[in-house]
């Protein structure tokens, strides 16, 4: 009995530390017929007998596998009615599963298994799914990732709650070994069914398990409880880096619609372990898709961020995201860069607007004669250029840049290329298909708005009537 009484206070314990549940909360309990989940089932009904009021609901999947699937699913139906727990059964044909999703037969087991669960879960208004993981399944799971290098996220183990899809996964046990609930099982005689996959070193968490494990524990005889010690740790500094890292992120990141910019002297007063969580964040936050990103792909980004000479790249990040610095400024894009929009307006004459859909922008013309030309509105913007409206040929046209453009520039001999003043500029490349150029009808480029005009139409003093040209959002 006290051994009894012991088990369900560490689980009350662990319950009010991390706020796995709360007076009057539904549990859906996932039993599989395993000794660890039967003795869950038990003691959360203990403890909602006689510690906390709990509706619980007992689920258990066949997923067959095996011909022993329908004894255990019948076990634990007979468990649930005995205790006077509602019962939900799942069953599913998890080998056609695998040939339709191309899963491995524990991947595919588990996505079926979760989303029953899950389901079950909102259908019954529960606000969690209890799961029988204990301390050794956590020591597993730490001791794989540290194996495959993984940071402090995955050295966190399993959490004792996580939220998916708006149901918490709760783990009452994860301070609890297995030969602890085993013991409890026999001496409470609680039935339970041994699974005989368990034994099968083909898979890797049973060699892990079987293998891998009680080596080292010749070198180290408390391995799993420093492992698992290890994932409390690496769980609550893991916690107070990803507020810290969130907080940085709403500080130095400019976001917009599959879009983020960050300034690199910002980025570079960072700590670097931030820098590298900064990072993850912003590519989670461009996709919802978001599997580990590996550490040298991280730390490519990081490292070329920090580079101190103004420079330019582009990196692929995978999921659809593209990583670009363009001097000072860094762009993560959720998608590659789009190839230029392609246009050409073609005006005859002066008219009042042009408007330009395809870079959201319009062109302004004003004409004035030499006496008005103070009255122009907009005169002496960047975003405006006088032209002497004798000497410019018509007709213009307003078009998207092509590759080898070249522009006399007013005070420079000869002619320059237009990509050559965009990075003299520094004008960052998501940035330059968004500027149109402005031709005369001999095919001359006379002005690049906000950088740059040609010497053909000066104004001058001879010049009658002015044409002023200016830029405008739409």
């Amino acid at each position: 009995m006290a051994i009894w009484n012991e088990l369900v206070d560490s689980v009350m314990d662990a319950a009010a530390e991390h706020r796995l549940w709360g007076p009057g909360d539904a549990i859906v309990v996932a039993v599989s017929g395993g000794p660890d989940s039967v003795a869950l089932l038990h003691v959360l009904h203990e403890i909602s007998q006689s510690r906390m009021p709990l509706t619980l609901i007992c689920a258990h999947v066949n997923h067959g596998f095996r011909a022993e699937s329908a004894q255990e699913a019948e076990l634990v139906r007979r468990t649930a009615k005995e205790l006077g727990i509602p019962f939900e059964l799942a069953e599913f044909d998890i080998p056609s599963f695998m040939k339709e999703s191309g899963l491995g037969p524990q991947e595919a087991a588990r996505e079926k298994r979760y989303r029953f669960l899950i389901d079950t879960a909102k259908r019954r208004g529960a606000r969690s799914v209890a799961l029988a993981h204990h301390a050794d399944d956590q020591a597993e799971t730490v001791l794989m990732r540290l194996l495959r290098g993984s940071g402090l996220s995955g050295l966190a183990g399993m959490r004792w709650r996580r939220t998916e899809k708006n149901v918490e996964l709760i783990r009452p046990f994860l301070r609890i070994n297995k030969a602890a609930l085993v013991d409890v099982c026999r001496r409470r005689g609680f039935l339970y069914a041994e699974d005989p996959s368990n034994a099968q070193t083909k898979y890797r968490r049973n060699a892990v398990r079987l293998k891998v494990l009680p080596f080292l524990t010749r070198y180290s005889p408390k391995l799993s409880r420093s492992l698992t010690q290890l994932a409390e740790i690496a769980g609550a500094e893991d916690d107070f880096m990803e507020d810290a890292a969130a907080k940085c992120f709403a500080d130095i990141v400019l976001q917009e619609q599959g879009k983020c910019t960050l300034d690199r002297a910002a980025f570079a007063v960072v700590p670097s372990a931030l820098q590298r969580r900064l990072i993850k964040l912003i590519l989670n936050y461009l996709s919802a898709d978001t599997p580990e990103t590996d550490f040298p792909k991280i730390e490519a980004v990081r490292r070329g961020i920090l580079q101190d000479m103004p420079t330019a790249w582009s990196l692929d990040l995978g999921r659809g995201i593209t990583c670009i610095r363009q001097y000072n400024t860094i762009y993560f894009l959720s998608a590659p860069l789009d190839h230029q929009a392609s246009y050409a307006y073609r005006l005859p004459k002066p008219q009042p607007r042009l408007e330009l859909s395809e870079i959201n922008k319009a062109l302004v013309m004003t004409l004035a004669e030499r006496g008005n030309i103070a009255a122009l509105k907009g005169e002496g913007s960047r975003m405006s250029a006088r032209f002497d409206y004798k000497e410019l040929v018509f007709p213009l046209t307003i078009r998207s840049r092509l590759p080898g453009d070249t522009i006399k520039v007013m005070g420079l001999n000869g002619s320059k290329k237009v990509k050559d003043i965009y990075i003299d500029d520094k004008i960052p490349s998501t940035e330059r298909s968004r500027i149109p150029l402005v031709c005369d009808g001999l095919g001359n480029i006379v002005w690049i708005p906000g950088i740059r005009r040609s010497v053909h139409a000066a104004v001058g003093d001879h010049t009658a009537s002015v044409l002023l040209l200016s830029i405008e959002d739409l």
